[in-house]
Parts: C-alpha cells; sequence; structure tokens
C-alpha cells in the first residue's frame, strides 16, 4: 500500500514539478524502497513441494504366499506410518528369480521409482545389474548378501535375525516333546535305534539361509530335549504347497513327530493336521504366518519375522534423503522377529519358557549358534568364515566364531551359517 501512495504522489509531483520530477525523487523517504510483506493468501506465491517419495517393489509372490505377505504388510504398516501415500508404491507381483526381475525394475525406473526394494535371493544379481546402470536410483535386496562387495553407494541387502525366533520356535517344539515323552505317548515309530526322537523339517533350498535355520531350530529343540535328531527334506521351490504336502507326509510316514519348515506355504502344516485328524501324534511349526487356521489342532507355533520395522527405516532414511545401510539386520533386541501366537496343543508352562529364552537372546546372554553345544563330525568346530567373496556361495573371509558362538548376521545381514552339524541328514 505504501507503494501505491508513493506512486501516486510521485504522478501529482510529475504534473506540478515537471522536470523537477528527477530531483524530487531522489528526496523521498526512504521508506518508499521498503519491500512490504503481502499478507493477502490469494495472493502470496507457494513454496514448492519436495518431490514425493515413490517406490517400486518386486515380489516372488503375492499376499496368498505367507513370505511375501509379511513383506506387503511390512511396507504397508511402514508407509502408513511414515505418511507415504498408497499411490506413491508400485506392486510387483509373482516376479520370477531371473531376468524378469531386471526387467521388472528398469520398468519401476520408468514409473519414477527412486527406491525399488526385492524380497527374493535370487532377485539380487539382477537387482545389482541394474544398480550398476542406474547410479542414481537405490536398490535393496533383501535375503542378499553381495551388497558389500560390490563397492555399489546404490546397493544394500538387509534381512532379519530370523535364526533368534527359528530356535525359540525350536524351543516350542523341544517343550511339546517333552511333554509327550513324560506322558509315554511317543509312538515307536518315532524313536530310532539309538532312542532319538525323528523331526522332520521341510525345507525350500539348501542355502546358507536355510541351513542357518534348520540348525537354529534344531538347538532349540535339543536345548530342552537333547537326544533328537531331524531330517531335512528338500522341495526344490519356496512356494509349492503340492510339494511341500507330500514331503511332509513322507516325513511323517518315517516316524518324524514334530514337522518344521523353511516353506513359504500352507501345504506341510495342512498335511501335518490331516494326519493328526487321523489320530497320528504329529505337530506342525511353521514360517512366516500362524498357522492355526489351516492346522488349528497340529499347529503350536511358527517363526515370523516383523518387516515394518526394516522397511520403517528405510523408508524413513529415503525421506530424509539419508543413505540406507549397505547390510541391515536385526531381531528381538529391536522387535524385528517373532514367533506367532501358541497353539492350544502347546506344552504346559510353553509361554513361560518362550519369555525366559527371549529375554536371554536380548540381554546375550543366550547365542543360538554357542560352539559348546554341536559338533561338526564329532568335532567342535574352533574356526569358520562368514563371507564368501568369488561368488562360489563358500565363505572364504571374515571369521565368524568368536568368542565361543558363531556371528550370524554380523559380517552381512543375510545369514551365512553353512555348517552341518551332527543331528542333522539332507535328503533332497
Amino acid at each position: 500500500m505504501k507503494k501505491i501512495l508513493a506512486l501516486l504522489l510521485a504522478c501529482a509531483m510529475l504534473l506540478t514539478c515537471g522536470v523537477l520530477f528527477a530531483a524530487c525523487t531522489e528526496d523521498a523517504p526512504e521508506e518508499n524502497n521498503e519491500v512490504v510483506e503481502n499478507n493477502d493468501p490469494a495472493e502470496t506465491p507457494e513454496e514448492p513441494e519436495a518431490p514425493a517419495l515413490k517406490v517400486g517393489v518386486i515380489l516372488i509372490g503375492d499376499e496368498n504366499e505367507g513370505y511375501t505377505y509379511a513383506h506387503i504388510d511390512g511396507i504397508k504398516t511402514a508407509a502408513e506410518t511414515l505418511g507415504i501415500p498408497a499411490e506413491n508404491i508400485i506392486w510387483k507381483y509373482t516376479v520370477p528369480e531371473d531376468q524378469t526381475c531386471y526387467d521388472a525394475a528398469v520398468d519401476l525406473i520408468a514409473n519414477g521409482c527412486t527406491y525399488i526394494f526385492s524380497n527374493s535371493y535370487g532377485h539380487q544379481t539382477f537387482m545389482q545389474t541394474a544398480a550398476g546402470e542406474y547410479p542414481a536410483i537405490n536398490f535393496i535386496s533383501m535375503t542378499g548378501d553381495t551388497a558389500r562387495a560390490s563397492g555399489l553407494e546404490n546397493f544394500s541387502n538387509a534381512f532379519t535375525k530370523v535364526y533368534e525366533s527359528r530356535y525359540v520356535s525350536g524351543v516350542v517344539a523341544g517343550m511339546k516333546l517333552a511333554e509327550l515323552a513324560a506322558e509315554d505317548k511317543i509312538p515307536a515309530e518315532s524313536i530310532d535305534e539309538n532312542g532319538n526322537y525323528k523331526i522332520g523339517y521341510v525345507g525350500a533350498h539348501p542355502y546358507a539361509e536355510v541351513v542357518s535355520g534348520y540348525t537354529a531350530f534344531f538347538l532349540g529343540i535339543q536345548s530342552i530335549v537333547p537326544n533328537v535328531v531331524m531330517d531335512v527334506t528338500y522341495t526344490g521351490s519356496w512356494f509349492d504347497i503340492t510339494a511341500e504336502g507330500s514331503t511332509a507326509e513322507a516325513l511323517m510316514a518315517d516316524g518324524c513327530i514334530i514337522i518344521g519348515q523353511h516353506a513359504d506355504s500352507t501345504g506341510a502344516p495342512a498335511a501335518v493336521q490331516a494326519a493328526y485328524d487321523n489320530g497320528k501324534t504329529v505337530f506342525s511349526v511353521g514360517y512366516n504366518i500362524s498357522m492355526l487356521e489351516v492346522a488349528p489342532d497340529a499347529a503350536l507355533t511358527s517363526a515370523s519375522n516383523n518387516w515394518s520395522r526394516y522397511y520403517e527405516y528405510a523408508l524413513g532414511a529415503a525421506l530424509k534423503g539419508e543413505r540406507i545401510a549397505t547390510n541391515w539386520a536385526a531381531g528381538y533386541e529391536d522387535d524385528a522377529v517373532r514367533i506367532t501366537d501358541l497353539g492350544p496343543n502347546v506344552a504346559a508352562g510353553t509361554a513361560e519358557k518362550v519369555a525366559e529364552v527371549v529375554a536371554a537372546i536380548k540381554d546375550g546372554t543366550l547365542h543360538v549358534f554357542d560352539t559348546s553345544k554341536f559338533t561338526v563330525g564329532g568335532e567342535t568346530v574352533t574356526s569358520a568364515f562368514a563371507t564368501d567373496t568369488n561368488g562360489d556361495f563358500a565363505p572364504d573371509a571374515d571369521e565368524a566364531i568368536i568368542d565361543g558362538y558363531y556371528h550370524e548376521s554380523y559380517f552381512q545381514s543375510a545369514p551365512s551359517f553353512q555348517l552341518r552339524i551332527d543331528g542333522i541328514t539332507e535328503t533332497n
């Protein structure tokens, strides 16, 4: 307003002062040159909005597959917490572990995604290739193990310390086994010639991730009942309801009284429930999600991940423009792993024992891979590497056994434990 008045005054002076205008304006008050704040919202220029975060997600399955569902739920939970609109997330479902993954990543980039996540180990090679070609885009390969060695600033790996919850789920199974033994309810077919109770495990692939998990499960059982043996049978697929069900049936036919799993469908628990309904003494420990819906009597619990913990961290860092850690791994201490609700047929005292074990894991008095608790070829293991530096899937660097236990997920986020300990056999 002051400027307008000054202008009107100047015009009036021009009419009366003629050629003296220049001199008159030189003597004008300084306030006429002040910048005046405009308080009218309609005329206030808006601050430019920061570019919205757009996220791409490449998934090995869809919401019908437990492992992928856990990731979907984790991303949605984290996005809601952080205020990321649902429309800013682009999903690629049922992407196989081949060139299709790379193509999906390139398509997500074309659609404006600057952060791309994949959730399967077999995606890693293709994610890393894309990361090398698109340095301005951030790629995160879940369960992978090559980010550190790649040297790429825009390529990361992440996984939970799920071996901790697998150990705890083994404790649940051990408690049930001890109860059955005390009540003399273990059938003769479930005891081998050496007096060991038979346990079965449905595995997907003989990767370190699976070996680490089934070993932790076995050690959890042994912490309660030492005299057990376990047969791990592989299906060759992360998700195959039919194969997982038939594998569980074969293990039960061989006398296995507890069936664990590192495979992503409900096939094994459903088969165990069917056997239970037919009068067989057998129980199931699942993975990813509660199996009580398909095995209401036979399911004891499931080892599980809380993926929202990682996605909240990673997406939060992205919103702040901060670099995502090359390797991220967290367990019970960060609420990143857990077991699902206990089934109705768990042994008495199981909840209390679980609380005791989880507390010991958190305070560091219990280490899952304590080398005094297992042997390989009858010998205590004193040395084992954690990192594969040449891509042959055999660890060749970074001594992992320190202070009497194997430091899993310490040098890399993905599991690296590949020792085949005594008491466990593998069948393809």
